[in-house]
């Protein structure tokens, strides 16, 4: 099970979020009808506007308190059902856990999602004027979590690291959310020409891409992930689909290369061989004027086998001199 917890100033922003019909984003995304279905009330009751009223009523008893409003969120793990008296009763058990048990409150199940979840929307303010302590609130619900997997048969998940022993750190977690993202990054940058067609192309899966010194990515629940946390940093990103995108050009410049090769005549000029390319050009020319130093450094002085007949004529006549003065 995995549960969020936040606090906010309207009542009437967070329920009729929890209970009305999903609002259109696109103009080709499909409404979900009938999408909330209220499974418990506590200390109110009737449609949206009946319950808005009754908590800012309540809310009045203290008008110092900003932010009133508490919403829980717990989501069951793929594949796992539970009958509504058992979510009735997780709503139960929470609100006895964050202690607003004699708040209102009203639980609401949602039908829009493939996993089985609960929204819970409360009173931080009591009949009585207190109110209910949002300190610990993530550590509390954690612990919460865990409880109710074990109670009722629920896949358990490790709690976030800061909140497990030191033991319980060094444990190996399966995170699918993070092991997906790290696909995703992985699958489109070997489709991205640039970092920017990067982005429109995450964003298009669904994801909202933040840049700033680094990279984060949100997901269609809400939830931020840095890249580095999936070993995809902005600067890695960027130095892949630099390596990708150069490694691409290569790979067309050998094939033209090699397509263009068979025409090539070493003797002749390589103006007149139609390539477009001007790199291939380019390297055919250098490959000639290097063959053509080398064949010029390597080409002996002498390349006669006799020693010049008229250079043996004089040495005689140098001979006959020496004798002649003796």
């Amino acid at each position: 099970m995995i549960g969020k917890v936040t606090i906010g100033k309207s009542f009437r922003g967070c329920l009729m979020y929890c209970l009305n019909d999903k609002r259109i984003q696109h103009p080709e995304e499909e409404i979900f009808k009938n999408r909330a279905e209220i499974i418990s009330f506590n200390q109110c009751s009737g449609n949206t506007n009946q319950l808005v009223n009754q908590f800012n009523h309540v809310r009045e008893l203290n008008p110092k308190l900003s932010k009133p409003v508490l919403h829980i969120t717990l989501s069951l793990s793929p594949n796992e059902y539970l009958s509504k008296d058992k979510l009735m009763e997780i709503a139960e058990h929470c609100a006895k856990d964050f202690g607003f048990e004699s708040n209102q409150y009203v639980a609401v199940l949602h039908k829009d999602k493939e996993h089985q979840h609960i929204h819970i929307v409360a009173n931080r303010i009591g009949f009585d004027k207190k109110t209910v302590s949002d300190s610990n609130n993530y550590q509390k619900l954690a612990n919460f979590c865990r409880k109710t997997e074990l109670k009722y048969g629920l896949r358990q998940v490790l709690s976030p690291k800061k909140f497990l022993s030191k033991e319980q750190r060094n444990l190996p977690r399966q995170d699918e959310r993070k092991k997906q993202l790290n696909i995703t990054i992985r699958k489109t940058i070997h489709k991205s020409k640039s970092l920017d067609h990067f982005v429109a192309m995450m964003q298009a899966q669904g994801y909202k891409v933040i840049k700033g010194r680094g990279i984060s990515f949100i997901d269609d629940k809400k939830v931020k992930i840095k890249g580095s946390e999936v070993d995809y940093s902005l600067q890695k990103i960027e130095s892949h689909i630099q390596t990708l995108n150069r490694l691409s050009t290569d790979r067309e410049f050998f094939k033209q290369v090699n397509e263009r090769k068979p025409l090539i005549d070493s003797t002749e000029t390589i103006i007149n061989v139609p390539i477009k390319n001007e790199n291939i050009f380019v390297t055919y020319k250098l490959i000639q004027d290097v063959s053509k130093t080398v064949d010029s450094l390597l080409k002996p002085e002498q390349t006669l086998e006799q020693i010049n007949p008229s250079l043996l004529v004089k040495k005689k006549e140098r001979k006959k001199k020496r004798w002649l003065h003796l």
